[in-house]
């Protein structure tokens, strides 16, 4: 199976994820979860900025421009309340759906 179709399910949960800690910014979130995943998912630009945008429109984040002398202008997103209720129910979902993944893929059915 594609990276990509594994993924695409499981996106929302991991961007969500990240931003329980703190505020953070697209390209961090990029890095992380390429570092987070040791290179094994990705997430690229054309993807990600969308989902950041309909999770905004949602209202499970908030994102704020943020200028510092010398730097970019970046938008800085963080999960609000709803984002807390929807990361909790998805890692429900998650921890269930991979358990029964893992009863078909690893146990011995002899």
């Amino acid at each position: 199976m594609a990276n990509g179709e594994l993924k695409k399910g499981s996106t929302e949960l991991i961007v969500l994820s990240l931003l329980v800690d703190r505020a953070r910014h697209g390209y961090e979130i990029r890095k992380l979860v390429d570092q987070r995943s040791r290179g094994v998912v990705t997430l690229n630009v054309a993807s990600l900025y969308p989902l950041l945008y309909r999770m905004e429109t949602r209202r499970w984040i908030q994102g704020r421009w943020v200028e510092k002398p010398g730097e970019r202008r970046r938008r800085f997103y963080r999960i609000t309340p709803l984002g807390l209720e929807a990361l909790s129910a998805q890692r429900d979902i998650w921890r269930e759906f991979s358990l029964a993944i893992n009863r078909i893929i690893e146990v011995d059915h002899a």
